[in-house]
Protein backbone atom coordinates (compact mmCIF):
# COMPACT_ATOMS: atom_id res chain seq x y z
CA UNK A 1 0.00 0.00 0.00
CA UNK A 2 1.74 3.35 -0.84
CA UNK A 3 1.73 6.13 1.27
CA UNK A 4 -1.02 8.13 0.31
CA UNK A 5 -3.51 5.17 1.37
CA UNK A 6 -1.71 4.72 4.40
CA UNK A 7 -1.78 8.41 5.16
CA UNK A 8 -5.44 8.18 4.33
CA UNK A 9 -6.09 4.72 6.52
CA UNK A 10 -4.78 6.04 9.74
CA UNK A 11 -6.34 9.35 9.19
CA UNK A 12 -9.71 7.72 8.80
CA UNK A 13 -8.95 5.18 11.50
CA UNK A 14 -8.35 8.37 13.90
CA UNK A 15 -11.81 9.73 12.70
CA UNK A 16 -10.30 12.84 11.71
CA UNK A 17 -10.83 15.24 8.86
CA UNK A 18 -8.01 16.24 6.05
CA UNK A 19 -8.90 19.63 7.28
CA UNK A 20 -7.67 19.16 11.34
CA UNK A 21 -4.61 16.92 10.20
CA UNK A 22 -3.82 19.91 8.08
CA UNK A 23 -4.15 22.74 10.50
CA UNK A 24 -1.93 20.14 13.30
CA UNK A 25 1.14 20.32 10.78
CA UNK A 26 0.56 23.99 10.38
CA UNK A 27 -1.20 23.99 7.20
CA UNK A 28 -3.16 27.62 6.87
CA UNK A 29 -6.31 29.24 4.56
CA UNK A 30 -6.74 26.89 1.66
CA UNK A 31 -4.31 25.16 1.50
CA UNK A 32 -4.50 22.81 4.76
CA UNK A 33 -7.23 20.31 2.86
CA UNK A 34 -5.16 20.80 -0.65
CA UNK A 35 -1.80 19.40 0.71
CA UNK A 36 -3.81 16.46 2.40
CA UNK A 37 -5.43 15.85 -0.62
CA UNK A 38 -2.06 16.08 -2.37
CA UNK A 39 -0.78 13.35 -0.20
CA UNK A 40 -3.83 11.51 0.22
CA UNK A 41 -3.32 11.35 -4.16
CA UNK A 42 0.13 11.05 -3.69
CA UNK A 43 0.54 14.04 -6.14
CA UNK A 44 2.86 15.16 -3.16
CA UNK A 45 5.49 13.27 -1.07
CA UNK A 46 6.23 14.31 2.52
CA UNK A 47 8.96 14.93 3.49
CA UNK A 48 10.72 12.55 6.38
CA UNK A 49 10.04 15.31 8.92
CA UNK A 50 6.60 16.09 7.72
CA UNK A 51 5.84 11.99 8.24
CA UNK A 52 7.35 11.99 11.73
CA UNK A 53 4.52 14.56 12.77
CA UNK A 54 1.80 12.45 10.99
CA UNK A 55 3.03 9.46 12.54
CA UNK A 56 2.54 11.32 15.78
CA UNK A 57 -0.68 12.85 14.62
CA UNK A 58 -2.11 8.74 14.20
CA UNK A 59 -0.02 7.25 16.88
CA UNK A 60 2.11 4.82 14.69
CA UNK A 61 5.63 4.41 13.96
CA UNK A 62 6.68 6.48 11.11
CA UNK A 63 7.17 3.50 9.11
CA UNK A 64 3.77 2.44 9.26
CA UNK A 65 3.27 5.61 6.85
CA UNK A 66 6.11 5.54 4.99
CA UNK A 67 5.95 2.61 1.91
CA UNK A 68 7.90 -0.28 3.68
CA UNK A 69 11.71 -0.88 2.81
CA UNK A 70 12.46 -5.00 3.24
CA UNK A 71 16.12 -4.40 3.31
CA UNK A 72 15.43 -4.34 7.42
CA UNK A 73 13.43 -6.59 9.65
CA UNK A 74 11.22 -3.69 10.86
CA UNK A 75 10.98 -2.62 7.13
CA UNK A 76 9.49 -6.22 6.37
CA UNK A 77 7.45 -6.16 9.40
CA UNK A 78 5.53 -3.40 8.22
CA UNK A 79 5.56 -4.64 4.83
CA UNK A 80 3.47 -7.50 6.45
CA UNK A 81 1.71 -5.05 8.05
CA UNK A 82 0.55 -3.05 5.07
CA UNK A 83 -0.21 -6.14 3.23
CA UNK A 84 -2.72 -6.90 5.70
CA UNK A 85 -4.52 -3.96 5.68
CA UNK A 86 -4.97 -4.02 2.13
CA UNK A 87 -5.07 -8.17 0.75
CA UNK A 88 -6.29 -9.43 4.19
CA UNK A 89 -3.04 -11.37 4.99
CA UNK A 90 -2.60 -12.71 8.62
CA UNK A 91 -0.71 -14.85 11.02
CA UNK A 92 -1.55 -17.99 12.33
CA UNK A 93 0.11 -20.77 14.05
CA UNK A 94 -0.60 -23.87 12.16
CA UNK A 95 0.17 -27.63 13.73
CA UNK A 96 2.74 -25.72 15.58
CA UNK A 97 4.40 -23.38 13.33
CA UNK A 98 3.53 -19.49 12.63
CA UNK A 99 2.11 -19.44 9.08
CA UNK A 100 0.86 -16.34 6.74
CA UNK A 101 -2.63 -16.61 5.44
CA UNK A 102 -4.79 -14.72 3.04
CA UNK A 103 -8.21 -14.34 4.56
CA UNK A 104 -10.66 -15.43 2.46
CA UNK A 105 -13.48 -14.05 4.10
CA UNK A 106 -12.19 -9.99 3.38
CA UNK A 107 -12.40 -10.93 -0.10
CA UNK A 108 -13.75 -14.01 -2.04
CA UNK A 109 -12.82 -12.84 -5.40
CA UNK A 110 -9.09 -12.01 -4.74
CA UNK A 111 -6.26 -11.99 -6.88
CA UNK A 112 -3.74 -11.70 -4.63
CA UNK A 113 -4.79 -15.35 -3.84
CA UNK A 114 -4.78 -16.91 -7.32
CA UNK A 115 -1.13 -15.33 -8.02
CA UNK A 116 -0.25 -17.15 -4.53
CA UNK A 117 -1.91 -20.42 -6.23
CA UNK A 118 0.20 -19.75 -9.37
CA UNK A 119 3.58 -19.23 -7.17
CA UNK A 120 2.99 -22.61 -5.49
CA UNK A 121 2.79 -24.40 -8.44
CA UNK A 122 5.48 -23.38 -9.99
CA UNK A 123 7.35 -23.86 -6.09
CA UNK A 124 5.73 -27.56 -6.34
CA UNK A 125 7.00 -28.19 -10.04
CA UNK A 126 10.28 -27.17 -8.50
CA UNK A 127 10.12 -29.33 -5.43
CA UNK A 128 8.94 -32.18 -7.94
CA UNK A 129 11.65 -32.07 -9.59
CA UNK A 130 9.61 -31.00 -12.98
CA UNK A 131 11.64 -27.81 -13.57
CA UNK A 132 14.92 -26.84 -12.41
CA UNK A 133 16.15 -24.27 -9.84
CA UNK A 134 16.86 -22.24 -13.09
CA UNK A 135 13.45 -22.48 -14.98
CA UNK A 136 12.03 -21.64 -11.03
CA UNK A 137 14.65 -18.16 -10.93
CA UNK A 138 13.90 -17.46 -14.84
CA UNK A 139 10.02 -17.48 -13.89
CA UNK A 140 10.62 -15.62 -10.79
CA UNK A 141 12.63 -12.87 -12.05
CA UNK A 142 10.79 -12.70 -15.07
CA UNK A 143 7.07 -12.10 -13.63
CA UNK A 144 4.73 -11.25 -14.55
CA UNK A 145 5.72 -11.72 -18.28
CA UNK A 146 6.93 -15.14 -17.93
CA UNK A 147 3.36 -15.69 -16.27
CA UNK A 148 1.28 -14.77 -18.72
CA UNK A 149 0.56 -18.27 -20.32
CA UNK A 150 -0.33 -19.47 -16.76
CA UNK A 151 -2.25 -16.58 -15.80
CA UNK A 152 -4.32 -17.05 -19.07
CA UNK A 153 -5.04 -20.61 -18.12
CA UNK A 154 -6.18 -19.67 -14.37
CA UNK A 155 -8.63 -17.06 -15.87
CA UNK A 156 -9.79 -19.69 -18.20
CA UNK A 157 -10.34 -22.26 -15.21
CA UNK A 158 -12.26 -19.59 -12.86
CA UNK A 159 -14.62 -19.33 -15.93
CA UNK A 160 -15.14 -23.13 -16.33
CA UNK A 161 -15.69 -23.71 -12.13
CA UNK A 162 -17.83 -20.54 -12.48
CA UNK A 163 -19.91 -21.81 -15.38
CA UNK A 164 -19.45 -25.48 -13.81
CA UNK A 165 -21.17 -24.09 -10.42
CA UNK A 166 -23.99 -22.49 -11.95
CA UNK A 167 -25.11 -25.49 -14.01
CA UNK A 168 -25.79 -27.01 -10.32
Amino acid sequence: MAFGKRIKLFRTMRGMKQRQVGEILGFNGAATEVRMAQYEAEAREPKAALVEQMASIFKVCPKAISVPEIDTYDGLMHTFFALEDMYGLKIAEIDGELCLHLDRTLNPDMNLLDLFELWHKQSMRLANGMITRQDYDEWRYNYPASQAALEQAAREKRRRDRAANSDE
